[in-house]
């Protein structure tokens, strides 16, 4: 082969490595910012799945709170009115039992 076809081979070869090597590049860049692309997608869809959640699990917690608070609320309401029904039968016992006192006390000073 003449020594001038070779050398424009050689330079033929080397322009299509230039080439391959060049759109190599522009792949890797290309997939780089997809997958950087991709990775701020998943990041946004995390975090609102993370706040998602959070409010799912504070509704929750609300209304357990709520919950356990009208049960405290019903038994207090149920004592208070075992407490007034029970001072309620006792009234006639306490007032005889302050009579009795009293009447003790009265004869005491005489």
């Amino acid at each position: 082969m003449p020594r001038p076809e070779v050398l424009e081979r050689i330079k033929s070869a080397e322009a299509e490595a230039d080439e391959i090597v060049a759109k190599a590049n522009n792949d890797r860049d290309e997939r780089i910012a997809e997958a950087r692309e991709r990775a701020e997608e998943i990041r946004t869809e995390a975090e609102q799945e993370a706040r998602e959640l959070k409010e799912r699990r504070l509704e929750e917690a609300r209304e357990e709170i709520d919950q356990e608070c009208e049960q405290v609320l019903e038994e207090g309401e149920r004592e208070r009115k075992e407490l007034a029904e029970r001072a309620r039968s006792r009234i006639d016992e306490v007032t005889e039992h302050v009579v009795e006192l009293f009447q003790e006390d009265v004869h005491a000073q005489t």
